[in-house]
């Protein structure tokens, strides 16, 4: 139901950035909105408090953030609230910034590693990642994870390349144990 709603809104705000010629300037007001968002978190547990009118809500936002951000994402806002999803405000604006982040061709890679790489290693992966994949420029976040043991698990999106050599393990373990289990029933 989520990934619908999110989906659901955040299509429509990127269609409207598409038709008004705005996908860059309403995606920074979005990127500066979640931020403004994660640093109040308040504000949210109002909007989502049951007691409190939607009319109350829709006039609380528009009091906040109209004037400060665009008549179109306030707009949003108050369309959101409107129509009772204000719960899935974040998750609507991360489908929109991924979704402007896929139009513009900028990859998002999580890196997970045994130790910190170098900046010539990072330098290596980005070049490797550029050319292996259809994007035009990527954002990479690296995470140190020591059970990895060596190699790396690169996500994007809903795909992951696992070299570590954890994961070899666990597969020769599990080959094993499969060799083993036949290698009795004979």
């Amino acid at each position: 139901m989520a990934k619908l709603i999110s989906k659901t809104y955040g299509d429509a705000l990127f269609e409207t950035a598409l038709e008004q010629g705005r996908v860059d300037e309403l995606y920074d007001e979005v990127i500066t909105l979640k931020e403004v968002l994660k640093d109040n978190p308040d504000f949210s547990r109002l909007m989502n408090h049951p007691k409190i009118l939607k009319e109350e809500k829709e006039e609380l936002a528009e009091s906040v953030f109209k004037g400060r951000f665009s008549d179109e994402l306030t707009g949003f806002l108050r369309l959101i609230i409107s129509n009772k999803r204000y719960e899935f405000t974040g998750d609507i604006l991360d489908y929109f910034t991924d979704t402007v982040k896929e139009y513009k061709k900028i990859g998002v890679a999580y890196i997970k590693t045994p130790m910190e790489l170098s900046d010539k290693q990072k330098k290596a992966v980005h070049e490797k990642l550029l050319a292996t994949t259809g994007y035009e420029s990527m954002e990479l976040n690296y995470e140190i994870d020591k059970s990895l043991i060596g190699g790396m698990v690169i996500r994007i999106g809903d795909r992951v390349v696992d070299s570590s050599v954890a994961s070899k393990l666990n597969a020769l373990t599990k080959e094993l144990m499969n060799i083993q289990l036949s290698g009795t029933a004979d």
